[in-house]
């Protein structure tokens, strides 16, 4: 019994250090780095639309004609007929293949929602207007569907439509180094742009 203990001490002894090390120490170590170095980035990227916190690197739900909207958005409890998505607690894509009669459906019934909300043929939606990306929270939608929306969002504010366009170029991001990815427009950073007005 007391050589199995003795066996035993150097590994219990082992976990304990190592738990202490790695799960108290080293996250404590990085919080604070990062609360010193970038606290803005740090705390989420928090910001202010119409009352409310929103993150500039998750999409998020703004409601009404007069703002940018995102990608649809299938993080959603599905327990929760309500919800809208873009709930970081649900992060996933519908799983729904291209044979899906549900996917299709879905695609076509969006498609024309977002050609009648702004005044478009359908054939000028773009895909990603439609299409939920692979985590459902994407911030970021191509600069196509942003142009789309400009008329909308200038008639329901009453601005001129170069307003619009300028907060759009505000939140608007080339391809990482010049040539990784897309380019790409920030809902949230233009929604905060045309919030200050």
């Amino acid at each position: 019994m007391s050589q199995m203990i003795r066996q035993l001490l150097p590994g219990l002894r082992a976990v304990l250090v190592f738990t202490v090390l790695l799960g108290l120490a080293y996250p404590l170590l990085m919080t604070g780095i990062a609360q010193l170095a970038f606290p803005h980035q740090a705390n989420g990227s928090l910001q202010t639309v119409d009352g409310r916190s929103v993150s500039t690197v998750l999409g998020q739900q703004f409601t009404g004609a007069e703002w940018l909207q995102p990608r649809p958005s299938e993080a959603k409890d599905a327990e929760n007929e309500n919800d809208p998505g873009y709930n970081g607690l649900y992060s996933a894509g519908s799983n729904l293949g291209p044979n899906s009669e549900e996917l299709v459906t879905g695609i076509d019934q969006r498609r024309a929602d977002v050609a009648r909300a702004n005044g478009v043929p359908p054939d000028q939606v773009p895909a990603d207007a439609v299409t939920a990306s692979s985590s459902g929270l994407d911030p970021d939608i191509s600069p196509a569907y942003a142009e789309l929306q400009v008329n909308r969002i200038a008639t329901a504010r009453g601005v001129p439509a170069a307003t619009v366009r300028n907060a759009i170029a505000e939140g608007s991001r080339a391809p990482m180094l010049g040539f990784l990815g897309q380019p790409r427009v920030n809902v949230s950073e233009v929604n905060l742009a045309l919030a200050r007005g």
